[in-house]
């Protein structure tokens, strides 16, 4: 038997929202994450799901002032849901802060994804602002963007094939 290929990162979509936040939403090769009571052991995963959540560096994109371009947005609450379009069998999963180098700080989770890798699968993924009393606006803030932080939004990606990202180990 061949040893598994060693993959990357796939990039599933990139998508920004008011005010400038870039989200990058990526399957990638499953990994050893700690806690081990908080999160699925690395044998147990078929692919990690990561949500890069940063401050856009487009310049063409307005960010508020005073935030770093490229710096990390944090307080959000991400979901996903993993559907497998053969069979209808879904999954869902609170992605969570995680840190690791490279990507640094982002939002992930180890899945197992519900029925064969070989399937094709959906992926939707809502992001939702910090609840009310995770964050506090200070007046400046509030005249210049009002608040919660952005409108929940949610982003669907349909007929994913996972399989290579599955089958990959990590360098």
């Amino acid at each position: 038997m061949p040893a598994p290929a060693q993959a990357q990162e796939r990039v599933l979509g990139e998508e920004t929202i008011d005010p400038g936040i870039h989200l990058v939403f990526e399957a990638a090769p499953k990994d050893d994450v700690t806690p081990y009571d908080q999160n699925l052991a690395e044998s147990k995963t078929d692919v990690h799901l990561e949500v890069l959540t940063t401050w856009s560096e487009n310049p063409d994109v307005e960010v508020p002032e005073g935030v770093q371009r490229g710096g990390f947005v944090g307080y959000l609450n991400v979901y996903a849901t993993i559907t497998n379009e053969k069979t209808g069998r879904t999954e869902k999963v609170e992605l969570i802060p995680h840190v690791t180098l490279g990507d640094a700080m982002h939002y992930a989770r180890n899945v197992s994804l519900p029925g064969n890798p070989d399937d094709p699968y959906a992926v939707t993924v809502d992001v939702q602002p910090p609840a009310e009393r995770e964050l506090a606006f200070h007046e400046s803030w509030r005249e210049a963007h009002g608040q919660p932080l952005f409108e929940a939004t949610r982003f669907t990606y349909n007929e994913l094939d996972l399989a290579d990202v599955a089958a990959a180990t990590r360098p």
